[in-house]
């Protein structure tokens, strides 16, 4: 069988345009797409420990034959490795590689390498060009692509960041046959997320057809190519409307304000993406309770995570959520903005005070036996 084509999806924000190329055994165009987006003669391929094994040769192969004096800086995977300290060595590795303005950075790997990697290029010489290369799901749906790239604080997840848009995105869905169905199902949650935000009939799709079902290795990559697409072209829509967060952006938190204190509570042994499916149902069932989401929405919301085999609820400390997620960056005094799904593809921004983000915490959270 032949490889799906590839679809390229355009951003167009106004710090930067470029493509996010979606497809299936595209990485050996890494190289190639590099020297187009960026040019350069040096090009230093940041990873992580799980991922190094499987693609970094294949990726410093294909920069290599595109002209690029290749090096790579490989870290300790995992969220923990996230932090100032690994991005000092990472700092003072790519000064060690001789890499100047004019060079770049690919960023090979999921969520935590892609965030780390971008804010090194971000700072390195006040900046110079990444190109994101993402090997998880959930990378390649959300976390590459926009900008956002930040490390974690002992006060909480992502609060030392910047925004530094990549030059591109290549996103070879082939490598998702490498992950563990765990972390696969993890994925699912910022897919669901998308869905409800702005696909209702993609929604539907992934009830009906959950994208976590059967083995890894057997997943069809013409619908992983699709699904993969039509996500970044959701998140297309909002970064270039909103690149900096200052409004229609927000939505994309969806889940997360509940989620990252779902995920801190947890010290990060839940996945990401387990975390914001958690919060996406926590908030849908509070928000019911308070007369501002349609309740059919939180059934088929619940429906679709329940199908993925991810989690409804958590059953941590109420206080302990509220600790983690009064230190969330989306805190304003006393105060916090919080993303309301109303209904279908009709989501909004929602400023809360303290008292009743406690209240959203107690009507949604450890509700389910």
């Amino acid at each position: 069988m032949s490889a799906p084509k590839t679809q390229v999806v355009h951003v167009s924000c106004p710090s930067m345009d470029y493509d996010v190329h979606v497809g299936a055994g595209i990485l050996s165009e890494v190289g190639a797409i590099t020297r187009e987006s960026c040019g350069g003669g040096r090009c230093c391929v940041i990873s992580e420990t799980n991922v190094a094994p499987l693609y970094l040769e294949r990726v410093s192969q294909s920069l290599a034959k595109a002209g690029y004096e290749v090096s790579s800086l490989v870290f300790e995977a995992g969220e923990k490795s996230k932090n100032v300290r690994t991005l000092s060595w990472l700092l003072e590795g790519l000064a060690e590689r001789g890499l100047t303005r004019d060079d770049c950075v690919a960023a090979l790997g999921g969520g935590v390498a892609g965030d780390i990697a971008g804010l090194s290029a971000a700072m390195y010489l006040r900046g110079i060009k990444v190109v994101q290369v993402p090997t998880s799901l959930l990378a390649m749906v959300d976390s590459s692509v926009g900008g956002k790239v930040a490390i974690d604080l002992e006060a909480g997840k992502n609060l030392a960041g910047a925004f530094w848009q990549p030059r591109a995105v290549v996103a070879d869905v082939t490598c998702l046959h490498s992950l563990s169905h765990e972390l696969l199902t993890d994925s699912c949650g910022e897919v669901i997320k998308h869905a409800v935000l702005a696909d209702d009939a993609l929604l539907e799709e992934l009830c009906a057809r959950p994208l976590n079902g059967g083995d890894a290795a057997e997943l069809d990559d013409a619908h992983l190519v699709d699904v993969v697409a039509r996500n970044v072209s959701i998140k297309r829509d909002v970064v270039d409307a909103d690149e900096q967060e200052h409004g229609v952006r927000q939505t994309l938190n969806l889940g997360h304000t509940i989620g990252h204190g779902i995920e801190a509570a947890s010290d990060f042994a839940l996945g990401h993406g387990s975390c914001v499916a958690a919060g996406l149902c926590c908030m849908l069932r509070a928000c019911v309770a308070l007369g501002w989401t349609d309740p059919a929405l939180a059934q088929r919301v619940e429906r679709c995570v329940e199908a993925h085999g991810l989690p409804t609820d958590t059953q941590e400390d109420h206080q302990t959520l509220m600790s983690y997620m009064t230190h969330d960056k989306k805190r304003h005094g006393d105060s916090m903005n919080v993303v309301v799904a109303r209904g279908a593809e009709d989501v909004v921004v929602r400023r809360v005070s303290l008292d009743e983000l406690a209240r959203i915490v107690e009507l949604g959270c450890g509700t389910k036996e």
